[in-house]
């Protein structure tokens, strides 16, 4: 103790009694030591089963005592240890910090959250169980934050306040409403039309069967590739993120580009095709849309173009027309596509055995898997941002949800045919077949995806939580041929959808695939802005030149349908 210090100095006495606590931590360290039958050697402390969790324990108790003498003396000028991580903005008020209640729920809740991911860190188990056990620590802790609850949140007591409590009754009616739903709200969904403001860019549906609608857009520029480009988005999603609207559209900049573009608009599953299979996925699918572009254009071959999961069975589809002879694609694309499943981030610890299996009993012969669930899954991998926050701001505070485009389309789910479904998660992320060679059937041809020569362009994003980076860089060596790979900024989703004229974010490249994933963004090289330009390059340099633009969409076997975005985009799943 600063012998300067008078006897009666409160920080002084607290100091005085917390080496009284940590010598009592002492001897009671020595002591459980000596019952473990420990002996003092520090070397076998460290080995013992035991010692890891004991640990944590004294450590978080020292912690605590920390954090109290800290909030004692907080007049004094003794500064918080125990801070948010960062970008974390559920304690952003300042409440949490200025007031001592507040900040005792925030800082009492932070450290039990740190004592329970160290207790899970020293499991004596294997990695992927360590994983899995990580991902539902987070769920539980996320669950608990004391900003989640009216009594222990701040913000939710002064808007009830200044409200006279028309904010709960707000959140109440809410919540009413979304239990009706079956899910949370987390967009004004009344701002959003697809084909008002959605899915605008002007096209045609020239042709559809029980799966997809295939919509040719309409050209804008005097003149086309000769090579047209088909778009195979994600069937677990609508396909208009892809089209978000004027500005915010990788459609409309690929037509304004001289591109001529079709896409696939999967319908969202029901009962009367809840027993297609993958197989019928891709024979439906890519593979007849394929079949129709070529017949329309009049040219043998076609630009393939495939999103996350529509990347997958894009890919499952070449393997089928190789083992089949036929050479059909000029190029692929794969945005942001896994086909190793070693490595799947978060979304892979949800599917186990257990998990298929129970699938595989109930829907595995026939019947839906329903949009909502899918849903709800993919927001549990970052709670905290897409579900406990609305709850917080739709329930408690009785705020109406911003007017955003991506939250309306992540919102607007697809159901899935339980058969397609099972032999998915089980081929990919449960054994991960599809890239071996030889260790799957489609469409009645053993798959070997190495086969596939077309040039490859392979975009993922860095901080993408859904498709890691490095396990989507491994095509390279699995799908293809001249494959160029490109890491863009951002996640899942804002990583693709990046126009250029917004100049936002940045994107690497590098030539040299020839190494590992590290050994490439080691020597990439950043731009600044989006990658679509140098996909629309790389796409032209192995085009065949260009074409007059058609007059009028489809042909005498493919007549005009419906205007884009068509029907089955519109359909809500269940």
């Amino acid at each position: 103790m600063d012998s300067a210090r008078s006897p009666h100095d409160p920080s002084a006495y607290l100091e005085s009694l917390m080496q009284a606590g940590q010598r009592s931590f002492r001897q009671f360290d020595d002591a459980l030591a000596a019952a473990m039958g420990l002996g003092d050697k520090a070397a076998e402390r460290e080995t013992s089963p035991f010692v890891a969790p004991f640990n944590i324990q004294r450590d978080s108790i020292l912690q605590f005592w920390k954090f109290w003498n800290a909030t004692l003396v907080k007049a004094l000028g003794v500064e918080q240890k125990v801070q948010p991580a960062k970008g974390d903005r559920r304690f952003k008020d300042d409440a949490w910090a200025q007031t001592p209640y507040y900040d005792l729920l925030k800082q009492s809740y932070l450290l039990s959250s740190k004592q329970l991911t160290d207790f899970v860190e020293q499991a004596q188990v294997d990695e992927k169980t360590k994983l899995q056990l990580k991902f539902h620590a987070r769920q539980f802790i996320d669950a608990m934050s004391p900003s989640n609850f009216p009594a222990t949140n701040p913000e939710v007591i002064r808007a009830a306040i200044q409200t006279r409590s028309a904010s709960l009754a707000t959140g109440m009616r809410s919540l009413i409403d979304d239990i009706q739903k079956g899910r949370i709200t987390r967009v004004d969904e009344s701002k959003f039309e697809v084909g008002g403001n959605l899915a605008t860019t002007p096209g045609s549906v020239i042709f559809e069967n029980e799966l997809i609608q295939l919509i040719q857009y309409t050209p804008v520029t005097a003149e086309v590739e000769k090579t047209p480009l088909l778009i195979v988005p994600p069937c677990i999603n609508k396909y208009y993120l892809l089209d978000l609207g004027k500005g915010n559209s990788f459609v409309e900049y690929a037509v304004a580009q001289g591109h001529h573009v079709f896409l696939i608009s999967w319908r969202s599953a029901v009962p009367e095709i809840g027993h297609l299979t993958w197989d019928n996925y891709l024979t439906l699918g890519p593979l007849q849309a394929i079949d129709v572009v070529r017949e329309i254009e009049g040219v043998n071959k076609v630009h393939a173009l495939g999103f996350c999961v529509g990347g997958t069975i894009l890919s499952c589809a070449a393997g089928v027309l190789t083992a089949r002879g036929e050479d059909k694609l000029s190029t692929v694309t794969l945005l942001t596509t896994m086909i190793d499943f070693s490595d799947t981030g978060d979304i892979g610890l949800l599917i186990d055995e257990a998990a298929v299996a129970l699938r595989e009993a109930t829907i595995g012969n026939g019947g839906i898997l329903p949009g909502k669930e899918l849903a709800f899954t993919f927001g549990t991998l970052r709670a905290n941002d897409l579900i406990w926050r609305y709850v917080v701001d739709s329930y408690l505070k009785g705020a109406t949800p911003d007017a955003f485009d991506l939250l309306y389309w992540d919102s607007d789910s697809v159901s899935l045919p339980g058969p397609m479904y099972c032999w998915y998660t089980r081929n990919t992320y449960l054994e991960n077949k599809i890239m071996e060679p030889g260790k799957t059937t489609q469409c009645g041809e053993n798959i070997d995806l190495r086969r596939v020569k077309a040039p490859i362009y392979l975009l993922a994003s860095r901080e993408d939580h859904i498709v890691p980076w490095k396990s989507a860089y491994l095509s390279k060596d699995l799908i293809g041929g001249q494959p160029r790979f490109v890491l863009a900024a951002s996640g899942h989703v804002a990583g693709v959808i990046n126009p250029p004229a917004k100049n936002r974010r940045s994107h690497w490249l590098n030539d040299d695939v020839s190494g590992d994933a590290n050994a490439w963004l080691d020597k990439a090289v950043e731009r600044p802005g989006s990658w679509w330009g140098d996909w629309d390059a790389w796409l032209k340099r192995l085009s065949t030149g260009t074409v007059a633009a058609p007059s009028q969409a489809g042909s005498a076997n493919y007549r005009f349908i419906e205007p884009a975005p068509g029907r089955y985009v519109k359909l809500k799943s269940n």
